[in-house]
């Protein structure tokens, strides 16, 4: 049977434009709130002044402001506001008020304060001159401190942070390395390792999150003995050999590393001195070194523990070369970590006897 419609008499299956035109436009009535090209524009337009507005805050010069972008000035803004929270204006920051050029440039890195769940609070500027970075290109890789890490250390920067947090005062130190600039990994071969020091402080008690900082000074891990970018002359004593490895001479500041005066090791060995575990790396390191044999520069660098004159072990790195007749030793005093760090990057071929 064939079913007709009601206003113009033919079949509903041949003809469907006889439904009323207020019947066909219903589905539109339904989206009343539906967006338009000029109320997404006067959205972007809104956010893009709210964001001039919070750049134009931003203690830093208008040139700076020029090349901000907007994820960047969102970095910053995220920054201050947690340093503001950490620091009040009524609480000096534990660094003071603001650090000039000449005073960061002495101290061999940079300045990190991080809240107590790992957020950056303050990056000190001189962090350009370590690892090619700005404070604003930092920030711009996140927000924590395991974004600017490698994040195969992450897990174990996680359980220092925690011991740290669990005991204020108690200092801690981790080795891993940083995210570069292009053009450092590009020079360097890859990121830089860094040695970060540091300790949980409340600033007003009873301690609390909110009023709990880490603060620490990330030291670059020196990869030669002439990378003088940041190394300090402090941290290291140079030795004359002959080619038995007999010291000949010694420079002064040995007494500050290893307790001893000058006069009291010349004519020792220098095995007499060495951890018994590390005599075998030390003499492949010798052999090297006194027959011109292994594949560069790195034949001649080794980890090794000294003995200091109060009966401890001394964490050295040791950078040797042949000098004619003699053989001459710089060495730089390491904290365990970062010896363990650099032990388990030795090459193995140096390990063998």
């Amino acid at each position: 049977m064939t079913i007709f419609c009601s206003h113009c008499h033919r079949p509903l299956q041949a003809e469907m434009s006889c439904l009323p035109t207020r019947a066909k436009q219903a589905p539109r009535a339904s989206r009343p709130f539906r967006s338009t090209k000029s109320a997404s524009k006067a959205r972007r337009d809104q956010i893009n002044a709210e964001l001039q507005a919070l750049r134009s805050l931003l203690p830093i010069s208008a040139q700076e402001k020029e090349r901000l972008s907007y994820l960047h000035t969102m970095a910053l803004v995220c920054l201050r506001l947690r340093g503001a929270q950490l620091f009040p204006p009524g609480l000096a920051p534990p660094m003071g008020p603001a650090l000039g050029t000449e005073l960061l440039s002495l101290l061999p890195g940079f300045l990190l304060v991080l809240s107590a769940d790992s957020k950056l609070v303050y990056i000190s500027e001189n962090v350009a001159q370590v690892l090619g970075l700005s404070v604003v290109e930092l920030l711009a890789q996140g927000d924590t401190v395991f974004d600017i890490l490698d994040g195969q250390v992450g897990e174990d920067v996680h359980k220092k942070l925690l011991l740290a947090r669990e005991e204020p005062g108690r200092e801690v130190t981790f080795v891993s390395e940083m995210r570069t600039s292009k053009a450092f990994r590009l020079q360097h071969g890859g990121n830089r390792v860094m040695a970060i020091c540091g300790r949980f402080v409340a600033l007003c008690w009873p301690p609390s999150p909110s009023t709990t900082a880490f603060l620490a000074l990330c030291t670059p891990i020196v990869q030669s003995p002439t990378d003088g970018e940041t190394a300090s002359q402090d941290d290291i004593f140079q030795s004359m050999h002959l080619l038995d490895m007999m010291f000949v001479d010694v420079t002064e500041s040995v007494t500050y590393h290893l307790g001893y005066h000058r006069e009291e090791l010349v004519g020792q060995s220098w095995y007499s001195l060495l951890h018994p575990e590390d005599a075998d790396l030390a003499a492949a390191q010798h052999r090297a070194v006194a027959l011109g044999a292994g594949p560069g520069p790195a034949a001649g660098t080794a980890v090794l523990r000294m003995l200091h004159k109060d009966r401890a072990w001394t964490w050295l790195r040791v950078w040797a070369r042949r000098d004619g007749g003699c053989i001459t030793c710089t060495c730089r005093c390491l904290r365990e970590e970062e010896a363990a760090h650099l032990r388990a990057r030795q090459p193995r071929a140096a390990a063998v006897p």
